[in-house]
């Protein structure tokens, strides 16, 4: 993967993973009630769940390529508009609340889990970024090799963060990660990916 795919894959997934939703709720509420060592199993459980998706993903555009590649395009284009279809929704839902529920020390792994692999923006999310990055001519193992760090490390860095930010900002954090304009400029950057690489006739960082 050369430096620019590199750039352009980590600045999509800063996006990605700072959005706010219910992964970011969950890691606020953790911090906002519980010790940082507890509530910091979120976090783990967060990369669980991105290190499964990350492998499924990678394996899932690997059959793609060789299968077919009319059908990578078509895949790339079904994220392009996936990530179009985020952006539209978070513009029109930034204006509602922010849910948030009790979260039980003793489930506080497996909660995380569980709400990291149901979102729907994970589900998706993972192969759309997927057929937008990956390289179908370069080995995809190769590519894996920078993509899987680049994104662990900054998976893990965002939603740290917003557990430190319930730990030290409380209830005021919701507030304040879930300012409509902030969420509204979060769904902006998910539109305007989702037409760039829409409209690119090759995978982003091919030359």
């Amino acid at each position: 993967m050369s430096f620019e795919a590199w750039t352009i894959f980590a600045l999509f997934w800063v996006v990605f993973v700072t959005t706010p939703g219910p992964n970011a709720v969950n890691c606020i509420s953790n911090g906002m009630s519980l010790p940082l060592p507890k509530a910091m199993l979120g976090v783990l459980a967060i990369l669980t769940q991105a290190g499964a998706f990350l492998i499924l993903s990678a394996l899932g555009v690997t059959a793609l390529i060789a299968a077919s590649p009319t059908g990578f395009f078509i895949a790339k284009l079904i994220g392009a508009g996936f990530l179009i279809y985020v952006g539209v929704r978070g513009w029109i839902n930034a204006g509602q609340p922010a849910p948030a529920a009790e979260r039980p020390a003793r489930h506080v792994y497996l909660h995380a889990l569980a709400v990291a692999t149901i979102n729907p923006k994970s589900v998706a999310g993972y192969l759309a970024a997927f057929s937008q990055f990956v390289q179908p001519d370069v080995p995809i193992w190769q590519q894996m090799a920078v993509i899987v760090p680049t994104a662990l490390t900054v998976t893990t860095l965002s939603y740290t963060g917003f557990t430190l930010l319930g730990a030290l900002m409380g209830k005021a954090a919701l507030g304040a990660v879930f300012n409509t304009w902030v969420r509204r400029v979060m769904a902006t950057c998910f539109i305007i990916y989702g037409i760039l690489l829409g409209t690119s006739t090759t995978p982003a960082g091919k030359t």
